[in-house]
């Protein structure tokens, strides 16, 4: 398989460096909005290029983006219609109801799939399993240390209380789990979402509360921040890495 990776940051590096490894990746291609973070990130690499998007989408068989909102809305539907699969780390983009749908018939018109891996939180495969029948609600309650939200703050703040497509709006760089969590449950004006700036939290918490006809869910994790980026959790890396092995992986784990 060639793949093809949209945003070289701390995510894609970690993605990047974990494909080269892989033997079922037989190229990889870079493209960065930042020149020098492609060509820093190709050189510690034994397989990889550096190619604009409209030029190696010739090559590849999947993509993944893991750059910005304003990535997936460059380049999302341009993947799909080339026939490829796409792998979307941003997906707050995906709030956006009328460019979701679109998404949605393109990669079906195409026979093609967009995977949307649970980034830094778990417990999104029984949110997908309890929406079959009714669910009642469900709660993502975040707390961060407060330089990774950029909020200075010196006692334990909630910084946002409301729907997840308010949170996703008001934090475009730093919640993309309740975009996950919503399009695996009841939708993003169902959704409810806290978050929490803590001095006093050196990890990245985020925990999920769901009820319905199933019964109860209550899910919780503490993040370690990535090393290369301290707004961004590093299970959201190893969850990203994880979509890619399961796409190149006979078993499937539902």
């Amino acid at each position: 398989m060639k793949l093809g990776i949209i945003g070289c940051g701390a995510i894609g590096k970690d993605v990047a460096k974990a494909a080269d490894m892989m033997n079922d990746i037989e190229k990889i291609y870079l493209y960065d909005i930042n020149p020098t973070a492609a060509k820093d990130l190709c050189s510690s690499l034994k397989k990889a290029s550096i190619k604009p998007v409209d030029i190696f989408l010739k090559d590849v068989d999947v993509v993944f983006e893991a750059a910005s909102q304003q990535a997936v809305s460059t380049y999302a539907a341009t993947v799909l219609e080339a026939g490829k699969d796409l792998i979307i780390m941003s997906i707050g983009s995906l709030f956006d109801d009328a460019f979701r749908r679109k998404l949605e018939d393109i990669a079906r018109n195409n026979h093609r799939k967009i995977y949307l891996p649970s980034g830094a939180v778990c417990g999104i495969d029984g949110v997908v399993a309890a929406s079959i029948e009714k669910l009642d609600n469900v709660t993502l309650v975040t707390t961060k240390p407060p330089a990774s939200l950029g909020k200075s703050v010196e006692k334990r703040t909630v910084v946002y209380k409301g729907t997840a497509r308010g949170a996703i709006m008001q934090f475009p760089r730093n919640i993309n789990v309740a975009g996950c969590l919503s399009l695996a449950g009841i939708g993003f004006d169902e959704t409810r979402v806290e978050i929490v700036a803590d001095p006093v939290e050196t990890r990245i918490n985020h925990k999920i509360l769901a009820h319905g006809r199933f019964g109860r869910l209550r899910a919780e994790v503490e993040n370690m921040p990535n090393p290369n980026n301290p707004q961004s959790s590093y299970m959201a890396s190893l969850s990203a890495i994880a979509t890619l092995r399961k796409i190149l992986h006979p078993i499937q784990i539902a």
